[in-house]
C-alpha cells in the first residue's frame, strides 16, 4: 500500500502517519531524512545534493525523484510506504508518474483554517522537555507553568496567529493544486490512484478511525 498524506499544518499528519505505519507495517518516508542519509553515505545522488545545499540552492526535482526511487526499493518498503511532505508540487507528482512510481491512495486531511489557527496558536511549550500544552484543550495545572517542573512555558514564534495564517496561505497556494490534481484524476478515472478526503475535526483517535476505515474498505 503506497500512500501520500496531505494536509495543512496543524492537521495532525505526523500522528496519523504513525497510526497508518503501525497498522499496515509500512515506513514513513521523509525527503529530508532521505537527503541526510544520502549525504552521509556519500552516494552519487547524495554528493550531488550536498553541492546544491552547500550553495544555498534548492535540490532539484530530478535529484529528489532519484532519491525517492532508491528509497522505495529498500527491503522495508516491500509492503508499501507513506510519503511525508512529498510530493509538494504538481511537477513532482507528474515526475512520480513518469517514473512509474505507483501510488494507491492520496489522503487529504481537511480542517477549516480557523480550527487550525485555534489549535496552533493556543500551544504552549516547555522547552527543556518538549512537553506541550494547549490553553484551551490541554491547559497546565498552573497557567503558564510546566506541570512537572513548574518552569515557564513559552509561546513559540511559529505558533503566533499571524505566522500560522501565513503558513496556511503558503500551504493553500502550493498544495491546493496538488489536491486538485489527484482528486480530478480520481473523478475522471485517469489513474488507479484513489483520492480520499478525511475530516480532521475531532480527536486524533477519531480521525485515525476514519482513515483506517477508509483504507481497510
Amino acid at each position: 500500500m503506497n500512500i501520500i498524506l496531505l494536509g495543512p499544518p496543524g492537521a495532525g499528519k505526523g500522528t496519523q502517519a504513525s497510526h497508518i505505519c503501525e497498522n499496515f507495517y509500512i515506513p514513513q518516508i521523509s525527503t529530508g531524512d532521505m537527503l541526510r542519509v544520502a549525504v552521509k553515505k556519500e552516494s552519487p545522488l547524495g554528493i550531488a545534493a550536498k553541492k546544491v545545499m552547500d550553495s544555498g540552492r534548492l535540490v532539484s526535482d530530478e535529484v529528489i525523484i532519484g532519491l525517492v526511487k532508491e528509497r522505495i526499493n529498500a527491503p522495508d518498503c516491500i509492503n508499501g510506504f507513506i510519503f511525508d511532505g512529498f510530493p509538494r508540487t504538481v511537477v513532482q507528482a507528474d515526475a512520480l508518474k513518469k517514473e512509474d512510481v505507483k501510488i494507491d491512495y492520496v489522503i487529504e486531511i481537511q480542517l477549516p483554517d480557523e480550527d487550525i489557527v485555534v489549535r496552533i496558536s493556543g500551544r504552549r511549550t516547555h522547552l527543556a522537555s518538549g512537553r506541550t500544552y494547549h490553553i484551551k484543550f490541554n491547559p497546565p495545572a498552573v497557567s503558564g507553568k510546566d506541570d512537572q517542573t513548574g518552569e515557564d512555558l513559552i509561546h513559540r514564534a511559529d505558533d503566533f496567529e499571524d505566522i500560522v495564517r501565513e503558513r496556511l496561505g503558503i500551504y493553500h497556494e502550493q498544495t491546493q493544486p496538488l489536491v486538485d490534481y489527484y482528486s480530478e484524476e480520481n473523478e475522471e478515472n485517469i489513474s488507479s490512484t484513489k483520492f480520499i478526503a478525511i475530516s480532521g475535526v475531532g480527536s486524533p483517535n477519531e480521525v485515525s478511525d476514519r482513515i483506517l476505515t477508509a483504507l481497510k474498505s
